[in-house]
């Protein structure tokens, strides 16, 4: 088999690849390899929506089947690459087929990172990455009282959030000082864990785990203290390894993701990255090499890829956003908070509805926003374009964003 256009990952990014370029009017022969058996589906549903019953699988489906068969991409599902010949332009599944291609696009996103503790493969033990795994929990529920969640990370806490309003007892633990450590500042941090707290969840920070316990199957999670915390089913959330050994066996550049230039090549001829596993110098944090993991990446790089194929001399260069629903709150994020020497809330968190705006040296980098769409659409300009603008009146919530941006 050989194709003009391969794409190893049928996540976000994979399936925006296929899109764009036939978007693009682009003619040749296009394969998407997928290690998982579904058509490609979108993966944030899986914490939130999914997890909670509110919406069934092909309501989370990137594009129902037909609409592959009449562009003539062609999914080959449920294999993996396990090895990529630069030299040949090929890959090998791990059923032992080689796929050649013309342009490799890879988009594989990342595994779950495991605790490095005994325990890990008990049965009741969970990550969230793939349909599969939101089934297995969603198949055990029935049997848990009490839950544990590891990691405070968005994934931690949407997980917690459902099964909190599944009527569980749930313990979140976070090794941190504070939940979203890596992602928020403090006064966003304290407000969720403050509103976790107020659902139920226990919320234990700068908690170290030692092991999980269980015959065959998890009871409890035994803490450094020497506490053990009971638990049916214990949920791991604490980030990702990017997927990219076989392009670093083939002597791609990378370490941490593999490393792409401004338009997602890497160093090998022909080969693309994007998405959670592309180690790219991003302009919003300041032109330092970072992996950023959000559905906008992935498909704005993957439109990226796709008309550089195209012939169009493009960079990357698009803002970044995120959300985050838990309970009845909406987390909208623009911008990267990393190295923010300021913050300014704007509004009450008290009515939970309010905004807190990130400054480096006098200039908005970012804005968390919670429940204020309308500060997160405006706010917009302000990230994009650096702004600096009076701390005071970014404070007054009376002032529209987009006044602040036109004055």
């Amino acid at each position: 088999m050989r194709y003009d256009v391969v794409i190893v990952g049928a996540g976000h990014g994979g399936a925006q690849a296929a899109i764009a370029l036939r978007q693009a009017k682009f003619e040749g022969s296009i394969a998407v390899i997928g290690d998982e058996p579904e058509l490609p589906y979108e993966r944030p549903p899986l914490s939130k929506e999914y997890f909670s019953g509110e919406k069934a699988f092909e309501r989370i489906l990137i594009r129902p089947a037909a609409f592959w068969e009449e562009r003539k991409v062609e999914m080959l599902l449920g294999r993996r690459v396990v090895s990529v010949d630069a030299e040949a332009h090929s890959v090998t599944t791990a059923d032992g087929a080689t796929i050649g291609y013309g342009q490799l696009i890879w988009a594989t996103g990342g595994s779950p990172r495991r605790l490095a503790c005994a325990g890990n493969d008990l049965a009741g033990v969970h990550t969230v990455r793939t349909r599969a795994d939101a089934d297995r929990m969603l198949g055990e529920l029935d049997g848990v009282s009490q839950a544990v969640v590891i990691g405070g990370g968005y994934i931690g806490l949407e997980a917690a959030a459902v099964l909190a309003k599944f009527g569980k007892k749930v313990v979140l633990l976070e090794a941190l000082d504070r939940v979203l450590a890596r992602v928020a500042g403090e006064d966003l941090s304290r407000f969720y864990e403050a509103e976790h707290r107020a659902h139920g969840v226990d919320v234990r920070l700068e908690a170290a785990v030692e092991c999980i316990e269980g015959e065959g199957r998890v009871s409890g999670v035994r803490m450094a203290s020497g506490e053990v915390i009971p638990a049916q089913m214990v949920i791991v959330g604490i980030g990702i390894v990017p997927a990219v050994e076989p392009l670093i066996a083939a002597g791609a550049e990378g370490g941490n993701g593999v490393a792409v230039d401004h338009q997602c090549r890497t160093s090998l001829p022909d080969i693309f990255a994007i998405g959670d596993c592309a180690l790219h110098a991003n302009g919003f944090a300041d032109g330092l090499p970072i992996r950023l993991e959000s559905v906008q990446n992935a498909n704005d790089q993957a439109t990226l890829v796709a008309r550089t194929i195209m012939g169009q001399d493009l960079a990357y260069d698009a803002v970044p956003w995120f959300w985050s629903t838990q309970y009845d709150l909406r987390l909208q994020t623009v911008g990267l908070s990393t190295g923010h020497d300021a913050t300014v809330t704007r509004g009450d968190p008290a009515s939970r509805s309010f905004s807190v705006i990130y400054l480096k040296e006098g200039r908005v980098i970012a804005l968390d926003c919670v429940n204020a769409t309308k500060d997160y659409v405006q706010g917009r300009k302000l990230v994009v374009e650096r702004l600096s603008i009076d701390a005071a009146k970014l404070a007054d919530a009376a002032t529209p964003l987009k006044e602040l941006a036109a004055s």
